[in-house]
């Protein structure tokens, strides 16, 4: 089995030394190469090579947003899927929140990860398929939203830029406090289309998900669609109010994975084929974390078992294995 180790040396909680570790335990179960990205795009390079020499495992040492551009440069623009084979994706979490991998069952300790995904490496079972998010310019992996939450990536990585210590949860937070009152001032913008309901208007921001946890605050997850998986469609979640005192007890119930997230100013569906986002002016985007721009639509899609992963297999899964 041949693969390759993408590691990102930028990345929150990756190291010279955890590389070397990670590296050794692989090369027991693999024919290893090992590359380090060097600037914005590079993983999807390095991807694409790895589909053209045949490669059978991309493995990730680094945060969600390396794993967006190794699956974009692996199927490349959305559409139709390649009708080549295309490498199974691995990933041992280097990043600051690492929702992806934590999502699939992966442990957020590396040398856990590691062990998980040697043990992985050499077993028999198929490797599991997820499905994907169709954002139209590009793919995304698990989650994308329009509003107030494009604006806080954006800050988030403008901090980023500055700083050498990379993000903390902290720093979302303090983020995102005065950007929701500045919004909150602020009249909707946005419209929402689902299958076989009318148009919503007088939207403030739009969540899309392709799994749960939306994401984490340090160890705590995040629900916006406790329901929604890799293996189901999408997950959708919106406001129609800003007011303070129904958002913050919108957020206690966000910081409990039971299902009943939900309010008289809440928008949410799980298992949707499609959402379609419309906003009056360009409102800022961003896909798995990733800051895109402005947009004046956005129109997202389920595509189901998209991508091949070495991950956990679903309850089911192991299930019917057993």
């Amino acid at each position: 089995m041949r693969a390759v180790l993408i590691v990102n040396p930028n990345a929150t909680s990756t190291t010279p030394a955890g590389r070397d570790l990670l590296a050794h335990a692989l090369e027991s179960r693999v024919r290893l190469t090992v590359t380090h990205t060097g600037h914005r795009g590079h993983a999807i390079e390095i991807a694409q090579q790895a589909v053209t020499d045949g490669i059978d495992v991309v493995i990730v040492h680094g945060g969600d947003g390396t794993v967006n551009e190794v699956v974009n440069g692996l199927l490349g623009r959305p559409g139709p899927l390649p009708l080549g084979p295309v490498p199974a994706v691995a990933v041992v979490p280097g990043g600051s929140a690492n929702v992806f991998a934590r999502s699939l069952g992966i442990p957020a300790d590396p040398i856990e990860a590691t062990n998980m995904l040697v043990n992985r490496l050499g077993s028999r079972e198929p490797w599991r398929r997820i499905g994907l998010m169709d954002c139209g310019e590009r793919w995304g992996v698990f989650t994308a939203g329009m509003g107030v939450d494009g604006e806080i990536v954006a800050k988030v990585e403008a901090h980023r830029k500055k700083s050498e210590k990379g993000v903390s949860a902290a720093r979302y937070i303090r983020v995102t406090v005065p950007t929701v009152v500045a919004a909150a001032r602020r009249e909707p913008r946005l419209t929402l289309e689902l299958p076989d309901r009318d148009p919503v208007d007088g939207v403030h921001f739009a969540f899309v998900s392709n799994s749960s946890p939306w994401t984490y605050a340090n160890n705590r997850a995040v629900y916006t669609n406790p329901g929604t998986r890799f293996e189901t469609g999408l997950g959708v979640f919106a406001t129609t109010s800003m007011n303070v005192w129904r958002n913050l007890l919108l957020a206690r119930r966000m910081l409990s994975a039971r299902a009943n997230i939900k309010g008289a100013h809440v928008i949410r569906e799980d298992d949707v084929e499609w959402v379609r986002i419309t906003a009056a002016t360009p409102v800022a985007c961003q896909i798995d974390g990733d800051y895109i721009g402005e947009r004046e639509m956005m129109m997202f899609r389920s595509v189901s078992r998209a991508l091949s992963v070495v991950a956990p297999p679903t309850e089911t899964e192991s299930e019917l294995r057993g």
